[in-house]
């Protein structure tokens, strides 16, 4: 059976992230494989080294934000056969407010053998934590680091 490519295991990253299964999202990931968040603010890690630290990393997240459907998503092909980029937007609910959330999001993801070896996640922080009800927190963070 041939692997998948890059857009095909982002199409099934979306999928399982549709259907709540973090287990098997983590699970698309090699077992050295990076996440990485330059734009990554407060307590948020900036980045995940392996497998398993995506697995906890993503463990309760549908318990903070039920992902509803995805109205846009561009996959942009790279001169690297195993990179994409991808822009897409994600809509649904904070769980704790259950208030409507749409957050837009541009990713690189790059491949091997079926498996994300390094995706890069360039999202809003402002805009994800105004999402998740937790807006006050993060801005009370970001002063507390800029006291250090």
């Amino acid at each position: 059976m041939p692997l998948r490519t890059s857009e095909e295991t982002f199409r099934q990253l979306l999928e399982l992230l549709l259907a709540k299964d973090m287990d098997a999202v983590a699970d698309l990931w090699a077992e050295g494989g990076t996440a990485e968040f330059p734009f990554a603010v407060g307590t948020s890690p900036s980045r995940l080294n392996g497998r398993e630290a995506v697995r906890g990393y993503l463990a309760g997240y549908p318990d903070l934000m039920d992902v509803q459907t995805i109205p846009t998503l561009t996959v942009r092909h790279t001169d690297q056969p195993d990179t994409i980029v991808v822009e897409f937007t994600a809509d649904g609910r904070t769980v704790a407010t259950d208030e409507p959330y749409q957050l837009d999001y541009i990713t690189v993801v790059t491949t091997h053998e079926g498996l994300i070896t390094r995706y890069r996640d360039y999202w809003n922080p402002l805009a994800a934590a105004s999402a998740a009800g937790t807006l006050p927190e993060l801005l009370g963070s970001l002063g507390e680091e800029a006291t250090r």
